[in-house]
């Protein structure tokens, strides 16, 4: 049961949206019908046939990708729609 200014339920409303952001994260990082860029767009090295092949529309090596997934994880530890009275953690 919500308390305060929240209603009944915007436990629920938070959730799906939470959800439904990081259905719309995901699909805004694929790039299924982008060509593999032939380097890296962040450092400029040559990215690997073997990951083109396997991550079709890659656009940076594996280093920068995952210093970009780090970044991106600290950036979204809590949905910032919810109230301060229904913050989920």
């Amino acid at each position: 049961m919500a308390s305060g200014w929240a209603s009944d339920d915007a436990v629920n409303e938070q959730i799906e949206s939470s959800i439904l952001d990081a259905i719309n994260n995901v699909r805004r990082q694929l790039n299924q019908n982008t060509p593999s860029a032939d380097f890296c767009q962040e450092c400029g090295d040559a990215i690997s046939d073997a990951r083109k092949k396997a991550m079709p529309g890659v656009l940076h090596c594996i280093q920068c990708q995952n210093e970009l997934d780090k970044q991106q994880k600290t950036l979204t530890l809590y949905n910032r729609r919810g109230s301060k009275d229904s913050q989920l953690r």
